[in-house]
């Protein structure tokens, strides 16, 4: 039976580089294609990086109750992941694995229970989250002051997932994040 493999992480925890990494490996794991009402960018595709709804449209369908979870980023710009996508991914066979907010991995936990593992990629430390940020030289100081102050609400979170891996060496949370997926699937 397919199963899920959530993953959430403050913003320069290096979560998408794990998860990227875990992706090359052979373990039939597939992304979840989100849903957004932004309209694309550059050469984004329907149904390829997201499925990209109407606000009307998001809207309609959170009524509908077909959301495992969504966020309203700003105004009218929705985020969020349709329950029919993910039913199609786990019954072609597919290990769907996520990267979401701490809110939506422990919605998508409550929902799926023992058929999902959460894992929490935690920094070593708020100082250094800080210092990898301004390293990344994109965003501007206010910005790089936000996402800390969000970090350190996020970090809160982490005992309500299944596991943590604190990522101060990428290699060995790379390994540590393989070994913890592999288990898991196997089980």
């Amino acid at each position: 039976m397919a199963k899920l493999i959530i993953f959430s992480a403050p913003s320069g925890s290096g979560k998408s580089t794990i998860i990227n990494y875990l992706l090359q490996q052979n373990l039939n794991l597939a992304f979840s294609c989100s849903a957004t009402s932004r309209p694309p960018r550059g050469t984004e595709q329907h149904g390829v990086e997201y499925f990209f709804l109407s606000p009307e449209e998001f809207r309609t369908r959170i009524a509908n109750d077909e959301f495992l979870e969504y966020e309203e980023v700003y105004k009218d710009r929705y985020y969020g992941t349709l329950k029919s996508q993910v039913e199609a991914q786990l019954a072609a066979g597919q290990n769907v694995v996520f990267d979401v907010d701490v809110v939506g991995g422990c919605n998508i936990k409550k929902f799926y229970g023992d058929r999902a593992l959460s894992v929490f990629i935690q920094p070593p430390s708020v100082e250094e989250l800080r210092k990898r940020l301004i390293g990344r030289g994109t965003d501007a100081p206010e910005v790089i002051e936000a996402r800390v102050a969000k970090a350190e609400y996020e970090l809160t979170f982490a005992p309500k997932f299944d596991k943590v891996i604190v990522n101060d060496d990428l290699e060995k949370a790379k390994a540590e994040a393989l070994q913890v997926i592999t288990e898991f699937l196997s089980e």
